[in-house]
């Protein structure tokens, strides 16, 4: 029969196998801690890049992605609905001002013409008609005003006939009111004849007028299409060099359609993206480092752009220097916009040890050993990064990448020279 065991027998049991899972632990740990330190813990002095902490001014960047396009760039569109006829030059020539580029088909635009110029005729003969029967109404009446003049001079001496008779009885007070109504009612219709006169006079110059209008709108509209119809044979307006053009021959283009892009390559500025997380802090004015190469350029924002596409925002910057020797179409370039200025800090030169969180640790040299030290960073340029803490002015730090020695707090240096 099987014994029962006591509680305190299994407290014990209990407590020895806690003591044992302890004692694991603590060898694991110790075990972790020389393996940690044995695995490397030297390094060779060529294979760090080495800088002194030193006092000095620093200016606070925002890197961007940059790309030089022309300053200047024309565009030059269909001047109608049409088809490309030849194509004869291509993309990358370089044009003078009325280099020929390409050739539209202008048969419908010259049909459309002659039949303008066509119609304008005729409006011009139907014109000069109007106006020769303007001016026989005008003089038709100004012919029937002086008939009645000369009616009411006949009838103001029948009056006064009439009148002298009256006083020596040789006619009665009848015929004499017969004949002063008749000069009265002559009299009106002269005023009548003068009132017609006159407002045909007015009339016939606003339909004048009128007429030429008509017949100017029609000239500048075949002016237009005689421009248009000139335009087909596609010319280059300006010096410079075709950045795109449409060479597909007998494909059917809208008017206002682009054709040819032709950019003046003595002027240049950058085509700048970066990230929508600066873009709170982008603003037009602000100063711009430009690097090409070795090269380096100042600018300023010149605009923004407000939309914000995958994630990131455009924006231009306008050179100082925008006939500089290094520029060419399509460069790519690395900018740095200065976001903020410090006087009189504690920096050090940049390297692929700079991490991004604002805290971090680094290796300080002393003597032949590294020892990493924990800094907090303030500005950061493209050349240089504020040390507000853990550093002081002549500290010796290795700024390159020390991923190997991540996991030691400090290693030996070996052929290191003070």
């Amino acid at each position: 029969m099987d014994k029962e065991i006591s509680k305190s027998e299994q407290n014990k049991g209990n407590f020895k196998k806690a003591i044992s899972i302890l004692l694991g632990l603590i060898l694991l740990s110790v075990a972790y801690y020389f393996m940690r330190n044995s695995l490397k813990k030297t390094g060779k002095l060529s294979d760090f890049h080495i800088v002194k902490v030193e006092e000095g001014n620093i200016r606070s960047t925002l890197s961007a992605a940059g790309l030089v396009v022309a300053s200047s760039e024309r565009v030059i569109n269909a001047p109608v609905s049409t088809e490309i006829q030849e194509v004869y030059l291509s993309t990358g020539a370089s044009v003078q001002k009325g280099d020929l580029i390409l050739s539209l088909d202008q048969e419908f635009t010259g049909i459309e013409y002659e039949r303008l110029a066509d119609e304008l005729s005729l409006r011009r003969n139907n014109i000069d008609k109007l106006k020769l029967q303007y001016d026989k109404d005008l003089r038709d009446i100004d012919y029937q005003d002086q008939i009645k003049a000369l009616q009411l001079s006949e009838l103001k001496a029948q009056l006064a006939d009439q009148e002298r008779l009256l006083a020596i009885g040789g006619a009665t007070a009848e015929e004499f009111e017969a004949a002063k109504l008749q000069l009265e009612i002559a009299e009106i219709e002269k005023k009548v004849l003068e009132n017609e006169l006159q407002f045909k006079r007015a009339v016939n110059n606003t339909d004048k007028n009128n007429l030429q209008l008509e017949y100017d709108i029609q000239q500048k509209r075949l002016d237009q299409l005689g421009r248009k119809l000139h335009e087909m044979k596609v010319k280059s307006p300006i010096p410079g060099v075709i950045t795109w053009i449409n060479e597909d021959i007998g494909k059917t283009v809208a008017e206002g359609e682009p054709l040819v892009r032709i950019a003046n390559l003595n002027r240049f500025e950058i085509e700048a993206t970066t990230s929508d997380r600066n873009s709170k802090e982008l603003q037009i004015g602000l100063p711009v480092e430009i690097r090409i190469n070795k090269e380096k350029m100042k600018g300023q924002i010149s605009r923004i752009l407000p939309e914000i596409v995958n994630n990131t925002v455009k924006f231009y910057v306008t050179l100082e220097d925008d006939n500089h020797s290094s520029l060419r179409p399509n460069l790519r370039t690395e900018i740095y916009v200065v976001s903020g200025e410090k006087e009189n800090v504690i920096r050090a030169k940049r390297g692929a040890a700079l991490k991004g969180p604002k805290t971090q640790y680094i290796y300080k040299i002393n003597g032949n050993i590294a020892t990493k030290v924990r800094i907090t960073k303030g500005l950061i340029s493209s050349d240089y990064f504020e040390i507000t803490e853990g550093l002081n002015p002549g500290d010796r730090i290795i700024i390159s990448e020390t991923d190997d020695f991540e996991h030691m707090d400090q290693f030996e240096i070996t052929n290191n020279k003070k």
